[in-house]
Order: structure tokens, then C-alpha cells, then sequence
């Protein structure tokens, strides 16, 4: 820790002494002018006492990419920086985690059909830092509003297994008079593959069998998507 010294080297306080006061006020007065570092360093404030934390804010930006990316993160990849306790994981990960429910609640009470910006928001809030590829299944009522929602499978990297008779099976079990298909690319790109397009009408025919609507299937990433509704593929 590198202390500050008064000319008849008395110790003083800690070079951040001070610091911690200064980014509280500046987050009052105008949170959206802090960068994502700053915010992400405050936050590891009330976590990690008697210590700069601006290293390990700044370590976490370089290791995970954004302040989305850390805190959805997960722990055990969270804890492998340096600095990052198991408390201050749990910290981390409970901030997305309870931001992704506010948003769930949000999503809810909305037309999904006119709403196409927020089912594929709350998609990434739930998908899109996966390390590997899982597959989402939205149920939608009459309404068109969300009535829940199940990740029904998790998979590799760059695959993931689905078999429409389980999709049949939940939305009878959920009511659903709708179903939107969710499913990440880790990789980033969000072109649909040629088994994600086989698989889109698959499940549109399995849906149509019991009358229910196929709405759309989207694939995120953290800044990507691909819409088959949208790109006139369903």
C-alpha cells in the first residue's frame, strides 16, 4: 500500500484516501458520467475494505470485456482474479441476478409482438455471457405477454440439443398459446447455422400440432442478434 508523507515524513493517509468519498459524490450527482471501470469500482467498495480498488476494477474490465460481462459472469471465473473473494463474487453476480429479475418483471407486463427490442434484451440479461451455447423457451399467453420463462437445455460451445417433443410438453404444461424460441452464439457471430434453421421450422410444426404460434426464434450474443421474424424466416 503506498502512503502519502508530509514533508517531516509524518505518515499520512492511503494515496486513495478520500477517493472512495469523491466517486460516491460524483455517482450522485451524475451516474452516467462515470465509466464502466469507475462504476464497477464502486461498487467493489462496500465488498473490499482498506484497499485501491481501481486495479481490480480495471482487471475485471480487461478479463471479461464490459461491466455487463463481469457481473454476469460466473463465480468461479469471477474468483480467479486477483483480489476477488468469494464474498465479493457472490456480491457481483447478485447485482446482475437481481437486475435480470427487475427486468424479468418488466418484460411481463408488456406485448411482446410490440416489443421486440425488450424479449431480446432480456434474452441477453439471461443468455448472452454463457460460456456455452443453452437454449431458452419463452411461453407467451393469449396476450401475447410472457407467462414464463425455462432454459430447457444447456450445451458446448457451439452446440446445443433440442427435441421439439420437449417443447411440446412445456408449453401444454405452461398454457401457452405462444412460444418464442431463445438460444445463444458464444462465439459472437448470430447467423443462424443450418441446423438452427432445420430446427426453427421443426419446432414451428411441432408448435402449429398442438395449436400453438411459433413466434419467433431469436439468437443473441453480447452486442448481436438474429431475428427469424424479422429476417422473414417464420
Amino acid at each position: 500500500m503506498r502512503e502519502v508523507k508530509s514533508k517531516d515524513n509524518e505518515k499520512l493517509e492511503p494515496h486513495y484516501s478520500g477517493h472512495r468519498k469523491r466517486l460516491r459524490e460524483r455517482y450522485f450527482k451524475s451516474p452516467d458520467a462515470l465509466a464502466e471501470y469507475e462504476l464497477l469500482e464502486l461498487l467493489l467498495t462496500y465488498s473490499i475494505a482498506r484497499k485501491d480498488v481501481k486495479p481490480i476494477a480495471k482487471a475485471l474490465i480487461g478479463k471479461f470485456g464490459s461491466l455487463g460481462d463481469t457481473l454476469g459472469a460466473n463465480l468461479e471465473d469471477l474468483a480467479e482474479v486477483e483480489g476477488i473473494s468469494e464474498y465479493t463474487a457472490v456480491l457481483l453476480k447478485l447485482v446482475h441476478d437481481s437486475a435480470s429479475r427487475i427486468f424479468s418483471c418488466a418484460v411481463r407486463e408488456k406485448d411482446l409482438l410490440q416489443s421486440p427490442s425488450s424479449v431480446v434484451e432480456f434474452a441477453r440479461s439471461k443468455l448472452a455471457t454463457l460460456k456455452d451455447e443453452a437454449f431458452m423457451m419463452i411461453f407467451v399467453n393469449k396476450k401475447n405477454m410472457m407467462e414464463s420463462v425455462e432454459i430447457i437445455h444447456e450445451g458446448t460451445i457451439d452446440h446445443v440439443v433440442i427435441y421439439p417433443r420437449n417443447v411440446v410438453k412445456l408449453a401444454l404444461k405452461h398454457n401457452a398459446t405462444g412460444i418464442i424460441a431463445v438460444h445463444n452464439h458464444p462465439s459472437g457471430d448470430c447467423e443462424p447455422s443450418s441446423h438452427d434453421i432445420k430446427l426453427t421450422q421443426t419446432l414451428k410444426c411441432a408448435a402449429e400440432s398442438i395449436e400453438v404460434r411459433l413466434l419467433d426464434h431469436i439468437i443473441v450474443s453480447r452486442s448481436k442478434y438474429f431475428s427469424f421474424t424479422e429476417n422473414g424466416l417464420l
